[in-house]
């Protein structure tokens, strides 16, 4: 239920509050954008509008924002990014005993809704939607990839992230890929097919061309995440009982701000 919030930022110093909105109310919108909320004020004074669970977290970190800028002269969006995910942690938390089971998850795509079918990919879901690093451990056949791609064909369209990246070691080839025949496509193709297909189940054939063409979606083996940093992305490593310890390791320190990593394996 959508509900206001006031209250005040003390002391009222005009040029702290100024570095707290930041260039063009910057600060403001990226709050915005990740609470879902709308935020506005005159002077000190501050409104926020939204669900009760997030104005309050809003509050809480303009507030934790406010007193930063005492000693510093201004927070860049990164540490703003990782207050934010603080802040939305400790009340994910707490929400969770309360509410575990009591609302059903259902995940919009183009082609379909999904929806969990047991308590298990609920609480999958709920994860996902919660942390920014996941580990879906659980037997073949028990959707861990699916959902989680139908999660990140989700924040794509609803717009919380840029780009999605599905992944997965190329084990049968060895990753050693350049004797098989063809091109990068044709050679890696028939190792990624099951990721192309929970593509095709929530995005259809041509959004999911389309969007690779653009390259806002990628699928690739793990190899090719070398070297890369991965911002506002969502990031799916399939099969990752297949990595080694130094993969493992590598694929961990790709992503970077405003991204969120799956981890399915058996």
């Amino acid at each position: 239920m959508e509900k206001s919030l006031r209250f005040n930022l003390d002391p009222d110093d005009q040029d702290r509050i100024n570095r707290l909105c930041g260039p063009t109310n910057s600060t403001l919108k990226q709050i915005e954008e990740a609470l879902e909320i709308k935020i506005s004020n005159r002077g000190s004074k501050f409104k926020v509008r939204g669900n009760s669970p997030n104005t309050s977290a809003a509050e809480t970190v303009l507030k934790g924002l406010y007193q930063k800028l005492e000693k510093k002269t201004l927070v860049p969006p990164e540490e703003i990014h990782l207050y934010l995910r603080e802040v939305m942690n400790q009340n994910s938390s707490t929400d969770a005993s309360s509410n575990q089971g009591n609302e059903k998850i259902t995940l919009k795509t183009p082609k379909t809704l999904v929806s969990p079918k047991g308590k298990n990919q609920q609480r999958y879901l709920e994860v996902i939607s919660n942390k920014e690093l996941v580990f879906g451990i659980g037997p073949a056949g028990t959707g861990k990839t699916y959902l989680a791609v139908a999660a990140a064909v989700n924040e794509l369209i609803t717009g919380k992230v840029e780009k999605v990246v599905v992944t997965r070691p190329a084990v049968e080839a060895g990753e050693k890929l350049g004797f098989l025949p063809g091109d990068l496509s044709q050679k890696v193709d028939p190792y990624l097919r099951p990721l192309y297909d929970a593509l095709f189940q929530t995005l259809g054939f041509k959004e999911t061309y389309k969007l690779i063409e653009n390259n806002v979606i990628e699928i690739a083996p793990l190899a090719f995440m070398r070297g890369r940093t991965l911002n506002k992305s969502f990031i799916i490593l399939d099969e990752g009982q297949n990595t080694t310890p130094e993969q493992m390791k590598m694929f961990l320190t790709r992503f970077g701000y405003g991204s969120k990593v799956i981890v399915t394996a058996i």
